[in-house]
């Protein structure tokens, strides 16, 4: 079983039909969508692995929508309920791509994770923006140590450029030290900024769009995989959160990481044209 930690959250996503205009109207289309980075990996994963998703929600009807549409796709859902649901409103150019305006309320306030949320778990997954602040990131660096007790392989998103300059570089990179992941994601952006030697240990995977997806492995090895074209491409939202669910659910499986990222790549073309985090308009 994969686990998940991470944000469950309400995504409202503006695509602009026309370039911002700052201080009148501009032309748009707004979705409201499941998200949160972690949720939507879970989402994702758990039609190709058995899933379970560890998070934090409002006791509120954006709370319970969310938690009921996570269960309804398949997912082993865990959540405290506490505090006020999350949103994020991220607006989306003529181009696909995306600025953020994240308010993760509850999904930092995840004060425990219990041990009996790892049990049956076969790697533990966790996006960077768990440890940007309040009791979630605590509780997650205690999960991730006990998951290293017990075996269990550990996955760390970069998650974003942002909340790694926010959080800090150097301490984000000394972090990664210490937990030692067995896999890092990052895009190339993120990449550049954390570099290729995380510990001993950690094998780097780095998407790059339409450019190959290239595995750094400890040993100071490399493998490149092709990405195969994507037509219409509007959206990037939850791209490489879909790959991270077909790259995880299929090392999960055979540990293999080309046959990895080659279902990471199927996995991430199927939201490119889609508002957010969904699929094929789903």
């Amino acid at each position: 079983m994969l686990g998940v930690t991470g944000d469950l959250v309400e995504d409202v996503v503006v695509w602009l039909a026309e370039p911002l205009r700052h201080g009148t109207d501009a032309r748009a289309q707004v979705f409201r969508t499941p998200g949160g980075s972690g949720a939507n990996v879970a989402r994702f994963a758990a039609g190709l692995v058995p899933t379970r998703f560890l998070g934090c929600v409002g006791p509120d009807r954006t709370g319970d929508a969310l938690v009921d549409e996570l269960t309804a796709a398949g997912v082993d859902v865990r959540v405290r309920r506490t505090g006020r649901t999350g949103t994020v409103v991220l607006l989306i150019d003529e181009t696909g791509e995306r600025t953020m305006f994240p308010d993760r309320a509850a999904s930092a306030l995840l004060d425990d994770i219990p041990s009996a949320w790892l049990d049956g778990l076969d790697l533990l997954h966790v996006p960077g923006y768990s440890f940007e602040g309040g009791p979630t990131a605590a509780s997650v660096d205690t999960a991730i140590r006990e998951a290293r007790v017990r075996g269990i392989p550990v996955s760390v998103d970069a998650s974003s450029t942002g909340m790694l300059t926010h959080y800090g570089v150097d301490a984000f990179r000394a972090l990664l030290a210490d937990l030692a992941p067995d896999l890092l994601l990052a895009n190339a952006s993120e990449a550049a900024l954390l570099g290729m030697q995380i510990s001993p240990r950690t094998t780097v995977v780095v998407k790059a769009g339409a450019d190959p997806t290239v595995v750094h492995l400890p040993d100071g090895a490399r493998l490149e995989i092709p990405v195969p074209p994507v037509p219409d491409v509007r959206d990037l939202t939850g791209a490489g959160d879909a790959f991270a669910a077909g790259f995880l659910a299929a090392f999960v499986v055979g540990r293999d990481l080309r046959t990895a990222c080659d279902a990471g790549h199927r996995s991430a073309a199927r939201v490119l044209s889609s508002p957010g985090a969904t699929t094929n308009g789903s």
